[in-house]
């Protein structure tokens, strides 16, 4: 074999895993970009549906597409492109914060367009009729360095059927009463599932969310770690993740 030949080998087997990377990179940016994107949790304004260290992938095609759906943002156009479904009520989204779009939100849906929403002594009302609630065993923090004091958990479900857990951490809470909130036309009412624990469109850092700000939909877990640990800890992994929380679904 001459010189010549085994560098030009070389050279072609260099330019061949050039091309494969950037190949994968532009799957990766479509799938990204159209299809699903992952975000973490870093707070627990959704306990217990999401734990502070969990990974999950939102889908960006379930409600169609807006500028958010897009890397940077970039202010192609308005609205939203047709082809998906609207929001209904308990989906878990991802959305763009209204007052500063820079800040991605995870919140349930609970109040669709023309909805009047209201807490009374910390039962939800949707248009006047209290959802129905259900008192579940009690919430208990297991992780370590944290208190296992038990927290009230309620079984709710909405006028649609849908049904998740709620968690209730003090009788006669901050937003437990509130005023009656009338959504707007194409707007949605977001709430987290911790109640007394959560910044949600009850107050005005939120407020409603324009259908036009929402990324997508929660979909599955496929990581988590438990709080305080680092994902890409690798050698921490046989007791840093939550093994059973590994692709679970988000209801």
């Amino acid at each position: 074999m001459s010189v010549t030949s085994g560098t030009k080998r070389k050279e072609g087997g260099v330019a061949e895993t050039v091309r494969v990377i950037i190949h994968a990179l532009i799957i990766a940016l479509v799938i990204r970009t159209f299809l699903f994107q992952p975000f973490n949790i870093p707070s627990g304004s959704m306990k217990a549906t999401l734990l502070v260290g969990d990974y999950l992938f939102v889908s960006k095609y379930t409600y169609g597409y807006s500028k958010y759906s897009l890397p940077l943002s970039p202010p192609l156009f308005s609205g939203r492109l047709p082809g998906g479904w609207l929001p209904e009520r308990g989906d878990v989204v991802v959305f763009r914060l209204p007052k500063d779009p820079s800040t991605d939100y995870i919140k349930r849906v609970i109040g669709l367009p023309g909805d009047k929403i209201q807490v009374v002594d910390g039962v939800l009302n949707i248009n006047g009729v209290p959802v129905k609630r259900e008192r579940a065993p009690d919430f208990i923090e297991t992780e370590e360095g944290t208190r296992d004091a038990p927290v009230k958990r309620w079984k709710e479900t909405l006028p649609n059927g849908v049904s998740y857990y709620s968690l209730d951490l003090v009788d006669n809470g901050f937003a437990d009463n509130t005023q009656v909130y009338t959504v707007p036309a194409g707007h949605y009412f977001m709430m987290g599932d911790n109640r007394d624990n959560s910044t949600d469109s009850r107050f005005s850092q939120v407020g409603m969310v324009p259908f036009e700000n929402i990324v997508g939909k929660a979909q599955i877990i496929f990581f988590s770690v438990f709080e305080g640990e680092r994902a890409w800890q690798f050698w921490r992994w046989p007791v840093s993740v939550r093994w059973s929380r590994l692709f679970t679904i988000v209801r």
